[in-house]
Order: C-alpha cells, then structure tokens, then sequence
C-alpha cells in the first residue's frame, strides 16, 4: 500500500506550505463572514420586533443549516478534489483552497431553480406556514436528518450522497405530516414532483459509469501517453500535460458542483429566513415598479382566462382554502377557477398599485408571499386542462414566472454562506473520501486517464442537470464514473467497497426518511 502511504503524506503539504494555505483559508473565511455577517444585520435592520426570540431562532436555525452544507463538504466537494490530491496534481491545502474558489463561483452564478425545485417537493400546507410550529420543526427535522446520516457515512469513509440524504428527508416530513394530521386533510409528498427528481438522480450514476467507461476506452484507443494510464509513483506530480488536465477536470466538477448541490442548502435557508424573518425575505425587493406594472397587466389577462372555466360561477368566502385544498388533491375542482381569480385578484390589489415589491408594507409581506406561492402551485392545475389556446398558455406561464421572481430569490450573502460551509468541510473531512476514491473502489489504484475520465464526465452530467434543474449527486456520479473506468480498464472492481458504496446508497432513502420522520414528529410537539 505504498500510494495509500505516499496519499496520507502528501494530503498534508509541507508545514511551511500547510500554514501559508490555512492562513488564506482563514483570511478567505473572515472576509465572507463579514460580508454575509453584515448584510444579514442590514437586511434585518428593517425588522420591528419587541422580542428576541425571532432572532435567536434564526440564528440556531442558520448553524444548524450551514452545518448541513458543512457535512456535505466532507462527501461531495471532496470527491471533487480527491483526484489532484491522489494523483499529486495539486497540494491538498492548494487544492480544497482552489476547488472552494470554483464552488463559490459555481455557487455564485447558480440561479436557484434547483434549490426551488427541492422545496417544491415538501407538503404546501407546510411552506406555506413556514413561520409556525409545524413549519420549524419541518426545517429542523430536515436538516438534523440530514446531518446524522452525512455523518455517520462519512465516519466509514462513504462517499454518500447529501442529495439523497435531503431527498429522504423531505419524504420523511411529508409522510409524517400526512399520517399525523389525517383528519385536516393535510397532504404528503408530491410523488408526481419526487418521481421527476428521482429520476435524475437515479439515471446520473448509471450514465456516469456508462460515459465514463466509454470515455476511458476511446482515450485508450486514441491518445497513446504511457504515463496517462499509470497509477502516482510515490509523491511525484504527473507531467505537466496531464496535471493540467487533472486541474481543469477539478476545476470543471467544482464548479459544476457549487451550481447544483449547493443549490440545496440555500432553499432551506430561505425558508428558514422567510419562517423567522418574513418582513426582510418574504418578498424579493429588487423587483422594481416597472417590473410590478407588467404584473398587474398580467393579473387582469389571467383572471380574464379563469372566466373559461368558471362558467360564469361567483365566488363567495376565503379563495386561499379552496385553492389549498386543489393544490393538496392535484386536481381542478368545480369552484378552483374562480376562488384562483379571486385570490390573484386580492394579490393584484395588494402589489398592482407598489412602486416596487419593497414598498408592500411589512405586516402584509407574509400573506402576499403565501398568496403568490399558492396561485403559483394551482396554475399548474388549469394549464393541464385541455382547449387552452397559446396566448391562454402564454398569459398563465408568464404570471408564473412573474410570480416566482417574487418569490423565489437568494440574497448573495447566502451564496457566500453557504460556499464558505462547503470549503470549510472539505478542508476538514476530506482524507477519508480521497482515499475511497484512489484505492478502494477498483483492485488498481486509480490511474490519471482515469481520474480525467470520470471527472470529465460527472462535469458534464452536472451542468446537464442544471439545465433541467435537477438536482444530482456529485458523489453518485464521480464514484460511479470512478468504477465505469475500473470496468473498461480491466482493472476489476473490489467487490467489498462496492457492495457498501450501494449499501449506502439503498439504505440512504429509508434511513433518512425514517430520521426525519421520526424528529419530525417529535420537535412538532417540542415546538
């Protein structure tokens, strides 16, 4: 095991170089903080209230939730950096400083559909509470779930995936929610939404370990570098060509990976932001009045479509429980129509009139956001139906995405949060994974083709999944991707990892559907 000898000594760089790298960690850390620090207590500068509790909340309910994008840093932004470590390619400490950098970039541009599409699948009674007892016990459950899970597979050195980890978790407070509160009609999981999401991340490993072994045998085929296809000698760095290549493939699956896993921490965020502190983060300011006037146009033509289907019906009594209750069942009932005109109506004179979404005032931000975030749901519901003309869909799609930049936005001081999480946990846990990766997965140790190969491909699959805003797991990929080149190398797998590698990833879903479940309902009697 002289590679895995040569991994431990040179994952930790030279004293001298250790030191220089945890200093620029460290002035990196302070600089985010104090960026996001500051503009967390700007943003709540506007808040009025008489208790500190509000604030207490949220500032558990943040840890806990930077916590979980800490743990994820130990599996998935580890898998990112785990090839230039093993291969010698770049220090250890140059290389998590390196990768955080492309994960805050990737985190940066990321535009948050993905961390929208993972909140979507919660139950909407619950989003739409966020604030209250069951809403903070959601939250809490989610991520405590989550967390003890990361933990306890990165503790055997698993590289597990936080994607399914959260996945599982909001199953699991979806179902606790629907079997606890049968008798209000509350609902579940959106299984229509979840099978979507299941399918990303279940066909992603599957076509990393097909493109991956494809990829190695056409390199193989093609590019005749001896020193491509041998495993690192001792703590010598590959040749320049194919250490630049290792660094662009890092590189690529950093980025790749802070526009779609980080995605998943900042919709929680912004729940928990919206529960605790709705007159700072219901709303999206930054929609100007011109922007809101497009909105009230839009408002007259949509309620001008509902007509269509409301028959000329008139609509009495509180629109928000009939279009609940539509959104909860997935179908549109005889009086949905017209309680959804009225409910856009009433969001119409509460927004149409505002010289920007900031102007709305602070004790009606909550309500206007739930009543957006309800319409939104239940539109869905009225394109399905058939005899819609294309200016009909056009109206209806356009109120929707009106709708959601309203309400689906992330401040950049979470951006930066939550990148600063991930390269903190990578700095901390990521031996146990490099070392999975380089040794454990195939009987040879990984060869640099090998590395380039599987990186190259879970890079792809990443950006791939953006586009569909799905979230995909960086571990499931890159690992199975790892194992595709093992395949088409001949190298041979080692069975023993392979069979805890899946062992992980089956009991992943019902483990963590079960944890949160479970705390689910105990902090909802805590709360």
């Amino acid at each position: 095991m002289q590679t895995e000898v040569a991994v431990a000594t040179t994952a930790s760089p030279s004293q001298g170089s250790g030191r220089i790298f945890g200093i620029i960690f460290g002035l990196i850390l302070l600089v985010g903080a104090g960026y996001a620090g500051l503009h967390l207590v700007d943003d709540l500068s506007i808040v009025r209230s008489h208790s500190a509790a509000p604030f207490i909340l949220l500032g558990v309910a943040l840890l806990i939730a930077l916590g979980f994008e800490f743990v994820n840093g130990f599996h998935d932004t580890a898998n990112a950096v785990a090839t230039v470590i093993y291969t010698h390619s770049m220090p250890a400490g140059l290389a998590v400083i390196w990768s955080g950098a492309f994960n805050f970039l990737g985190v940066l541009t990321s535009s948050g559909a993905v961390a929208f599409t993972v909140v979507s699948l919660l139950p909407v009674e619950l989003i739409l509470q966020v604030g209250s007892q069951a809403g903070f016990a959601m939250v809490f459950a989610l991520l405590l779930a989550a967390i003890l899970w990361n933990l306890g597979t990165w503790y055997f050195g698993l590289p597990n995936s936080s994607s399914h980890t959260l996945i599982g978790s909001i199953i699991g407070v979806g179902l606790a929610n629907q079997l606890t509160a049968v008798k209000s009609g509350t609902s579940g999981v959106d299984w229509n939404a979840a099978i979507g999401v299941f399918k990303g991340l279940v066909f992603s490993p599957i076509a990393g370990f097909i493109f991956a072994g494809l990829l190695m045998l056409i390199l193989k085929a093609v590019v005749r570098i001896p020193e491509l296809y041998r495993a690192p000698e001792g703590n010598k760095p590959p040749p320049w060509p194919i250490r630049a290549l290792l660094v662009l493939t890092c590189t690529g699956v950093s980025f790749s990976h802070g526009s779609n896993d980080g995605q998943k921490g900042m919709g929680l965020i912004m729940l928990i932001l919206i529960g605790t502190v709705p007159t700072a983060y219901a709303l999206n300011g930054a929609v100007s009045g011109g922007q809101v006037k497009t909105f009230h146009q839009v408002s007259v033509e949509v309620q001008q479509v509902l007509t269509t289907y409301d028959h000329g019906a008139t609509f009495t009594g509180d629109p928000r429980d009939v279009v609940t209750s539509a959104v909860q069942q997935h179908k549109l009932l005889p009086d949905t129509a017209p309680a959804l005109s009225e409910l856009i109506a009433k969001i119409d004179q509460q927004v149409g009139s505002r010289t920007s979404l900031r102007a709305v005032p602070q004790e009606q931000m909550g309500n206007v956001r739930n009543d957006i975030y309800l319409a939104n749901a239940a539109i869905p519901l009225v394109l399905s139906q058939p005899g819609l003309t294309s200016d009909q869909t056009k109206v209806l799609t356009t109120w929707r995405g009106l709708g959601a930049t309203a309400t689906q936005f992330i401040p950049p001081w979470v951006k930066v949060a939550v990148a600063l999480a991930l390269g903190l946990g990578t700095m901390v846990g990521w031996k146990r994974i490099v070392v999975t990766v380089g040794e454990k997965i195939g009987k040879e140790h990984l060869t640099y083709a090998q590395g380039a190969s599987a990186e190259l491909i879970a890079m792809g699959l990443i950006q791939a999944a953006d586009m569909y805003h799905l979230p995909v797991s960086t571990t499931h990929v890159l690992t199975s991707g790892v194992a595709g080149t093992m395949a088409a190398n001949g190298s041979g797998l080692q069975w023993s990892t392979v069979r805890n590698l899946l062992m992980a990833w089956v009991l992943t879903l019902p483990a963590s559907i079960l944890l949160a479940g479970v705390l689910f309902v105990v902090l909802k009697h805590l709360f």
